[in-house]
């Protein structure tokens, strides 16, 4: 695949994990791609950063703000999407450094009618105040170091970061939306246009990402695992607050029971306000 991708990356008001991400960024191997900052209403100092790497890279860093209403992570994705110029999009959330071969990876990856779902390791609250106090580039880590973290408990586990060809052994769960995660995911520019991105009915945390795997999946796009190639690291965070949470499982559950392939609010939607 030798086409744009388009990192979408997406942020509130946590400028010291991002600063860490575009890091990571700045260092991939693979220098084909482009990074768009959605940003879920950060205050001035998201953009300060953005606007400090954009003179430091080389490729297209653009920084897409929408006011602060609250948890709306699946229309903040869908306007970065339409800001976005790849054929290929991964999406990657401020709190996960990719190491120097993520990009390349996706893309050795990148197949069309799939999508495909890493994973990750969970850094420690500790380690992550670490690493950000110090400016580590924990993506650079190597293996010793990260064997070091598993032993004194920084990190839930090591495999995320091991390197396997697994071949077709990607394949196995083609159908299964479960266990995907929206922090790691690759996913073509047609297919996000043929189901309307990301459904911005859904409010609050939780649910937005299943419902989105669910939908891509009804369209007739399949699953490839990308463990053991894509594994991204993970910086520590409270948990958001799941208030929504109830109401959004009701949204998911109807989903669930119907045959609906477009988003009620998606692309479309944002792309004819005036």
């Amino acid at each position: 695949m030798t086409e744009l991708i388009s990192v979408i990356v997406t942020t509130y008001n946590r400028e010291d994990a991002l600063d860490a991400v575009l890091r990571s960024l700045a260092g991939q191997t693979d220098r084909h791609f482009e990074v768009i900052v959605g940003d879920d209403g950060s205050g001035p100092a998201t953009a300060k950063v953005v606007a400090a790497w954009q003179s430091k890279v080389s490729w297209r860093l653009e920084h897409v703000w929408q006011k602060d209403d609250g948890f709306r992570l699946a229309e903040c994705r869908n306007r970065a999407i339409l800001a976005a110029r790849g054929a290929y999009l991964i999406f990657l959330d401020a709190d996960c450094l990719a190491r120097p071969d993520f990009v390349a990876a996706h893309r050795r990856l990148a197949e069309r009618g799939w999508f495909v779902a890493g994973n990750r390791i969970l850094l420690s609250a500790d380690a992550t105040a670490a690493i950000l106090r110090d400016g580590q580039a924990a993506e650079r880590w190597p293996a010793t170091r990260w064997i070091s973290e598993r032993l004194r408990g920084g990190i839930n586990r090591l495999s995320a970061l091991l390197r396997l060809p697994l071949g077709p052994l990607r394949r196995l769960r083609a159908k299964a939306w479960r266990g995907a995660r929206g922090c790691n995911i690759a996913v073509w520019r047609a297919d996000l246009d043929r189901i309307d991105g990301f459904d911005a009915a859904f409010v609050g945390w939780g649910r937005e990402d299943s419902d989105f795997f669910i939908r891509l999946m009804r369209s007739g796009v399949r699953r490839k695992d990308g463990n053991f190639a894509t594994g991204v690291i993970h910086l520590w965070h409270a948990e958001a607050n799941r208030a929504a949470l109830p109401d959004n499982e009701r949204r998911l559950e109807e989903v669930k029971h119907n045959d609906r392939i477009r988003a009620r609010q998606g692309l479309s939607a944002l792309s004819t306000e005036s």
